[in-house]
């Protein structure tokens, strides 16, 4: 008797489908990472566009280290006892951005739960670094959660960065089975809370798909962010990093993401990436250039 083992994945539809990464580019920037002792969430969560984007110079940072103190059920980052926190990290980071000549810098990290403010001082920190060694680079944060800490938060929109990143990655009903440390109503408070300390700093969210929402919840989720005044919208396909993780339920087309993209649009998103390869960093440039237009209005 055989046994057959169950799959990663299913076949990937010819729309999921990239090119192995290996540029020069690619190939230089991995090593100024490691010369640098930083991490990038590009590689630690498997994206599938770290070739395409570190060949136009451009990645994620992910600061705090390498390992989570939470176990969401769709994230290939390790998840285990964080060491001890490296105050010399901003420093390194803002030498590297400089090295890149990078005028746009995307920094996030993992979660950090052991810490009383959650990161947010290390976060602020990189940040003013950042300015100081490249004043013309703009800066965009992808956090987490905090725990609920609303003075961690008001620490990082105090370093003003150029737009603020808080994922909600799923629908309210499956929330609690993909991120169970997490909670859909507190990560959308999180998004108010930075409009009332800052009323012109864009806000930004994204969405995973596949995890076994319908189509309906992903836009009544779209519309809890936009009630929550968030300005800018990612919307990307899940890919299951490893067999521990939860199962991919479907995979949308390239025509369900264009229809996201045309609802996120009418509800007043200034701008919506909805795509199978897209990312919550990707392009995240030309997204901050579109939150400078004029404000949209609230649904």
């Amino acid at each position: 008797m055989t046994t057959t083992e169950t799959p990663l994945r299913p076949r990937l539809p010819d729309w999921l489908k990239v090119r192995m990464p290996g540029g020069p580019r690619y190939i230089e920037l991995k090593q100024l990472m490691r010369d640098s002792q930083l991490h990038t969430v590009c590689e630690e969560a498997h994206c599938p566009n770290i070739g395409e984007c570190w060949e136009r110079s451009a990645a994620t940072f992910m600061i705090l280290g390498d390992i989570c103190t939470r176990a969401c059920a769709y994230c290939a980052v390790t998840t285990g006892r964080p060491g001890t926190l490296d105050l010399g990290e901003p420093f390194r980071l803002a030498s590297t951005v400089k090295r890149m000549g990078l005028k746009y810098c995307v920094i996030t990290s993992v979660n950090r739960d052991d810490l009383p403010d959650g990161g947010a001082g290390i976060f602020s920190a990189c940040i003013k670094q950042v300015r100081a060694a490249v004043p013309d680079c703009r800066v965009e944060v992808l956090i987490p959660d905090f725990d609920g800490n609303w003075d961690a938060l008001a620490k990082v929109v105090a370093a003003q960065p150029q737009v603020l990143n808080h994922n909600i990655e799923s629908v309210e009903r499956v929330f609690r089975r993909v991120r169970p440390r997490g909670d859909y109503r507190q990560s959308l408070e999180l998004l108010r809370r930075v409009k009332d300390l800052d009323p012109e700093m864009p806000t930004k969210s994204g969405i995973i798909v596949g995890m076994g929402e319908t189509v309906d919840e992903v836009k009544q989720t779209m519309a809890d962010l936009r009630a929550a005044d968030c300005d800018l919208l990612t919307i990307g396909q899940y890919l299951r990093p490893s067999i521990k993780h939860i199962r991919i339920d479907r995979f949308y087309t390239p025509a369900e993401f264009e229809e996201l993209r045309v609802a996120g649009e009418a509800m007043g998103f200034k701008h919506v990436a909805s795509g199978p390869l897209v990312r919550s960093s990707y392009h995240a440039d030309e997204q901050h250039d579109a939150a400078s237009e004029p404000a949209a209005p609230k649904i």
